[in-house]
């Protein structure tokens, strides 16, 4: 869809992924190709799957086109069609109308479902992917890549630091992060990148930090870092969070018993079934964390989680067990 000599329209494409933004663009893309072709003003439909009442779509779908050589029929939230609809675009794309380009969009279909699978077998270049990586952290950077990438279309420049500022605010909706870079744009009289003050001046908070983000924290011992992030994240419990800190103290654990037995480099890696660079981050705790600190937060960790169960005021028991932990010789 983005070549410069253009290949012949499909009978029916899929766009399916995670980046809005993405989809919106290809979807855009698509219709303003069949709208070259010849008149779309009495060739299009669209429909949403999301609506209960969607229906007809077949019926659109083979419906022949006038005064142009084909018509465009979008499907909106095609993940969500009930299944009497998507059945029936199964049975269309067995046999399609070479007239009409059928598009259906979707934020997540699996490609073990009928309707993905009926797609592909009209041709493998129908589906076409805007899936973000699933990992937490490739999702991040993939985001802040995407931030960068959007920005010179507004006529500015985002600093690595502005780009990451403008993720950790806004979260992984691509068509939210595009209207605040535009918002910022507007804002922006220099010709120099847009810094992160700049971004927090503009930018209201609309995600939450991850329980991840606070696991870094307790590894690097940064005691303001973890108090300031367990008040972003009202909706993980107390529970939870202590939960993750657990895992994250077991991990120092095991990477220093396995240098104890003589495991370093890339072993370590292997032996923990981690990548190399998940081991980088755990490195500074296992040096600034002796096996003693982490056994006795393992421990006041299990008391800790029997106070919260017992009716105690959640909250305070975590903030003093992360306290103890980071700076033991420090009461609350």
């Amino acid at each position: 869809m983005a070549d410069s000599q253009p290949k012949p329209l499909l009978p029916a494409y899929l766009i399916v992924g995670d980046d809005e933004h993405k989809r919106r663009a290809l979807v855009e893309r698509l219709r303003n190709r069949v709208a070259e072709c010849g008149d779309i003003a009495f060739n299009e439909d669209v429909f949403d799957g999301a609506n209960p009442e969607c229906s007809d779509i077949v019926i659109a779908c083979n419906t022949m086109p006038f005064a142009s050589p084909y018509r465009y029929v979008l499907v909106r939230n095609a993940d969500k069609l009930p299944k009497v609809e998507s059945e029936a675009l199964v049975e269309y794309l067995s046999n399609p109308n070479p007239t009409t380009v059928l598009c259906l969009e979707a934020g997540a279909l699996a490609a073990n479902t009928r309707l993905y699978k009926a797609v592909g077998k009209v041709d493998p270049t129908a589906i076409v992917s805007c899936a973000l990586p699933k990992s937490g952290r490739e999702k991040e950077k993939a985001l802040r890549t995407k931030v960068r990438e959007l920005a010179p279309a507004y006529g500015v420049t985002f600093s690595d630091q502005a780009a990451d500022r403008l993720v950790e605010l806004i979260g992984e909706d691509t068509v939210f992060l595009d209207r605040e870079i535009q918002k910022i744009a507007l804002a922006h009289k220099t010709t120099q990148p847009v810094s992160p003050q700049e971004v927090d001046s503009l930018v209201v908070r609309m995600t939450e930090k991850k329980p991840w983000d606070l696991q870094d924290a307790l590894t690097e011992r940064k005691l303001n870092q973890c108090l300031t992030l367990c008040a972003l994240m009202p909706s993980t419990t107390p529970t939870s969070l202590l939960a993750f800190c657990v895992i994250r103290i077991r991990e120092l654990l095991k990477i220093q018993a396995l240098q104890r037995r003589g495991i370093q480099g890339g072993a370590l890696a292997s032996a923990l079934n981690k990548k190399d660079w998940q081991v980088s981050k755990l490195m500074p705790g296992v040096q600034r964390y002796s096996p003693e600190e982490l056994q006795q937060a393992l421990i006041a960790a299990r008391d800790a989680e029997q106070a919260m169960k017992s009716g105690s005021d959640q909250e305070a028991i975590l903030l003093q067990w992360l306290t103890d932990t980071v700076i033991p010789q420090r009461r609350l």
